[in-house]
C-alpha cells in the first residue's frame, strides 16, 4: 500500500468519524429542559407565540421547554440575559424584530449586536400592529381620528410596550408623516399598556394583533387601522394606516435565536423540531385564530431577513429621533 493510499484512507476515516460524531451529538441533544427566554412581558405576541411553540416543541424534542419572561428596556434585559448563559443550546431566545433589530439603534447601552452575537434558528410568524382606542374615544374611524388629533395638538397620548419597540416607532411614524402631535407613554410590555387603555388612563395604543384582537372583538377596544401593507383577514373592515397616511407600515415577526458558539448540531435539531411543529395542523389553526401568518424561514433565510431590516430600522430610528437611556 502506497503512502498516498494510506493518507487517503486515513482522511476518509477521519471524515467518517466527524460525521458520526455530529450525528451522535444531534441525536443526543437535548438531554435536559430548555430555557426559552423571551425579552417581553406576558400577554404580547412574542409571549403568546412562544408559549404555543414551547408547548408543541416539548414532545418533539423529548424535553420540556420552559418560557422565561425577562422584560425591560424594550427587550435589552432579556436579550442580554441570553448572552450571559452558556452557548450550549439549553438557553435560547424567542424574540421579535422589534426587540432584536430596533432596540440596538435606540438604546445606547443595549450591548448586543443582532448580527454578530446570535445564530439564527428560525422565524415562525408575522403579524401587523393595530392602532386601537378605548371604546369611549370620540373618533369612530381613522379619518375621524386624524381630524380629532389635528384639531387638538398635544392633547392625546398613546401607549406602547416600551421605548424603541415597533409600536413606539409606528406611533412616531404616524406623528411625523401625518403631522400629528401625540404624547408617547412607554410601558414595560403590551399587557400593562393595554390595561391602562382599557381603563381609559391612556386613550390610544399600538398593539400587535394577537394581543389586541379579543378586546377588539368584545368591543372593549376600537380598532382604527392595521400597520400591514394590506388589510388583515381577521379584521377585514379595518383599514390600513397606509390608506390614510402613506408610508406608515411595519409588521412584527417572531423568531428563535441561539447565542453565537452554540453547537451546530443543536441548532439543526431545534430547526428540525420547529419545522415539524409548524407542519402540525393544530399549530396552523392556533396561529390563524390569533392572526399570525406562518413563516418558514430557516437559519439562512432568517439571517438574510434580519440583515436587510437592521439597516432599514436605523434610518427610521434616526428620523424619529427615538433615543432612550
Amino acid at each position: 500500500m502506497t503512502l498516498k493510499t494510506i493518507l487517503a484512507k486515513s482522511l476518509a476515516f477521519t471524515a467518517t468519524l466527524l460525521v458520526a460524531g455530529t450525528a451522535c451529538a444531534a441525536d443526543s441533544y437535548p438531554q435536559r429542559p430548555i430555557n426559552l427566554i423571551t425579552p417581553t412581558a406576558p400577554g404580547g405576541t412574542v409571549d403568546i407565540v412562544a408559549r404555543i411553540m414551547a408547548e408543541k416543541l416539548a414532545p418533539a424534542l423529548g424535553q420540556p421547554m420552559i418560557v422565561n419572561n425577562k422584560p425591560g428596556a424594550g427587550g435589552v434585559v432579556g436579550t442580554q440575559a441570553l448572552l450571559r448563559e452558556p452557548a450550549d443550546g439549553y438557553s435560547i431566545l424567542f424574540t421579535g424584530n422589534s426587540n432584536q433589530l430596533i432596540v440596538p439603534w435606540v438604546y445606547k447601552d443595549a450591548k448586543f449586536d443582532p448580527i454578530e452575537d446570535f445564530m439564527p434558528i428560525a422565524a415562525v410568524g408575522v403579524v401587523p400592529n393595530v392602532l386601537c382606542v378605548n371604546a369611549e374615544f370620540p373618533a369612530q374611524n381613522l379619518k375621524e381620528f386624524v381630524a380629532l388629533v389635528k384639531a387638538n395638538p398635544g392633547k392625546y397620548s398613546y401607549a406602547s410596550s416600551g421605548s424603541g419597540t415597533l409600536n413606539h416607532l409606528l406611533g412616531e411614524m404616524l406623528k411625523s408623516r401625518g403631522k400629528l402631535e401625540l404624547q408617547h407613554v412607554p410601558y414595560r410590555g403590551v399587557a400593562p399598556a393595554m390595561a391602562d387603555v382599557l381603563g381609559n388612563q391612556v386613550p390610544i395604543v399600538f398593539a400587535s394583533l394577537p394581543s389586541a384582537v379579543e378586546n377588539v372583538k368584545s368591543g372593549k377596544l376600537r380598532a382604527l387601522a392595521v400597520s400591514s401593507e394590506s388589510r388583515d383577514p381577521l379584521l377585514p373592515d379595518v383599514p390600513t394606516l397606509n390608506e390614510e397616511i402613506p408610508g406608515v407600515t411595519g409588521d412584527l415577526w417572531v423568531a428563535f435565536y441561539a447565542a453565537k458558539g452554540t453547537p451546530q448540531a443543536a441548532v439543526d435539531r431545534l430547526y428540525a423540531a420547529i419545522e415539524s411543529v409548524l407542519a402540525d395542523p393544530d399549530t396552523a389553526a392556533r396561529f390563524q385564530k390569533l392572526g399570525v401568518s406562518m413563516l418558514h424561514d430557516g437559519p439562512a433565510e432568517l439571517a438574510k431577513r434580519q440583515q436587510a431590516e437592521f439597516q432599514q430600522w436605523k434610518e427610521v430610528v434616526a428620523a424619529a429621533n427615538a433615543q432612550a437611556e
